[in-house]
């Protein structure tokens, strides 16, 4: 499970099994995790992330959403 990106308390990663999937990323968070599509970015679930967290972590990944999908096209080769 690869981290990509680390910003403040959030850690942003893949899964090695879910390149079947479309473009998406996981964050996970002292106090619990989610999951975004990023093309368009778009909450996917979520887990114990009240939703202002969920806001600034979606406005987190709109700001690098294209370094963001870079990465999962590079680690999933395609």
């Amino acid at each position: 499970m690869p981290t990509v990106l680390r910003i403040r308390s959030f850690r942003f990663h893949f899964y090695s099994n879910e390149g079947i999937e479309p473009a998406h990323i996981h964050v996970d968070t002292p106090d619990g995790e989610c999951k975004f599509w990023l093309n368009p970015v778009e909450l996917a679930r979520a887990g114990g992330l009240p939703p202002r967290v969920l806001r600034e972590i979606q406005s987190l990944i709109l700001e690098n959403e294209r370094f963001l999908l870079e990465k999962f096209h590079e680690y999933h080769g395609r």
